[in-house]
């Protein structure tokens, strides 16, 4: 299935209207400060979960959270963004009732997780993160970067600003002499996942390795864990470059760069143009399960080709039929139009409407 331009636009466009007319104060009522409603009462499911992962999709999590506790006096839910690989482990061992995760289950962890719920384990696509490539270079503005000058770098093979080849994508910049320092995720990282994906497909004479959510490369680089630990290493120390989700870039000022497209375009990341290559996934999933193939030598014009899918990954079937209500309730939330609103003010883009109504449909089935 196609993901359609038309569901896309319109949430982009809402997010839009919404971003103007929010009001910047705390509210008491069921809106949240970035204008979409939040549940009635009478659609809350109460009880207690526990849940980590993805720590990509931790800023709309916690904002989905402040809005569904504040409408929902008996619900009670933790997330912790411990990163996509301890939050499928925690899932799959049973200390935690649902998981985010960056990439969906592999191959050996999904009977693993089917036989925890005892019932199919669900891949439900949620949060459209686009991942930026950020840097620190005092004096580089605009950075321009294709898929295989980013792939020497993270590889190793380009070790100065000033290489040949950063300087014919950015022939009006000034560059130095520095040393480049790469960094990357040190923790287990979906994110990384799909970082490494993108460069595997999108520059696959470049980049030798395979994606991984465990950093994959061995020659030089500088890690540090999760994404705000990525986002700090770049605020704080020059002449460095990494990839981490537009939120964090964001809420970091992180100076974002330009990457180019299979069209032969260097595009800016926005929440638009990360759609436009959203749009062009496709689901993989059968059933209820939505997993996603996603294009990353997107020649859709104007499209952003390193995006990432966030998951929640749950069991059709709780055994404990109450958490299982908890859990259907807080996600028919965070996968109806209302709770999607909210995230293009937060650095990610809404799912496109014909797969958000899959989610929603795939949800209501939980139990």
């Amino acid at each position: 299935m196609k993901f359609q331009r038309s569901g896309l636009v319109a949430g982009i466009a809402l997010t839009a209207t919404i971003a103007l007319t929010a009001c910047g104060s705390d509210n008491t009522d069921t809106k949240s400060d970035t204008g979409a409603a939040a549940p009635s009462a009478g659609t809350c499911a109460g009880g207690t979960l526990s849940a980590q992962g993805s720590s990509a999709q931790k800023n709309a999590m916690d904002e989905w959270i402040k809005a569904y506790t504040a409408a929902c006096a008996d619900a009670k839910i933790d997330y912790q963004g411990t990163g996509s690989g301890a939050g499928v482990k925690a899932f799959i061992s049973g200390l935690a009732d649902f998981a985010g995760s960056d990439s969906a289950l592999k191959d050996d962890e999904q009977p693993q997780a089917d036989a925890k719920c005892a019932s199919p384990a669900l891949n439900l696509p949620m949060v459209t993160g686009p991942i930026a490539v950020v840097y620190n270079v005092q004096g580089v503005d605009g950075l321009q970067l294709s898929a295989a000058t980013i792939a020497k770098i993270f590889a190793g093979t380009i070790t100065k600003w000033d290489d040949p080849a950063i300087k014919a994508e950015n022939a009006d910049a000034k560059l130095p002499s520095a040393t480049i320092e790469a960094v990357h995720r040190s923790d287990e990282s979906g994110t990384t996942d799909n970082f490494t994906k993108y460069l595997s497909k999108a520059a696959e004479k470049d980049w030798t390795f395979d994606h991984s959510k465990v950093w994959p490369a061995t020659k030089g680089g500088t890690g540090a864990p999760k994404s705000d630990g990525v986002a700090a290493k770049i605020k704080s120390t020059p002449n460095t470059i990494s990839y981490v989700e537009l939120s964090f870039a964001e809420n970091s000022s992180l100076q974002k760069a330009k990457v180019k497209n299979g069209a032969g375009e260097y595009t800016e990341l926005t929440p638009e143009a990360a759609g436009k290559a959203i749009e062009g996934a496709t689901v993989k999933g059968t059933g209820d399960d939505l997993k996603l193939d996603i294009d990353y030598n997107t020649k859709t014009a104007g499209a952003y080709p390193i995006v990432l899918a966030t998951y929640e990954i749950v069991c059709t079937k709780y055994a404990d039929a109450a958490k299982g209500k908890a859990v259907q309730g807080f996600l028919k939330y965070t996968a109806s139009a209302e709770g999607q609103q909210k995230l293009g003010s937060l650095g990610y883009a809404p799912l496109p409407e014909t797969v958000r109504a899959k989610v929603a449909a795939s949800v209501d089935k939980l139990s």
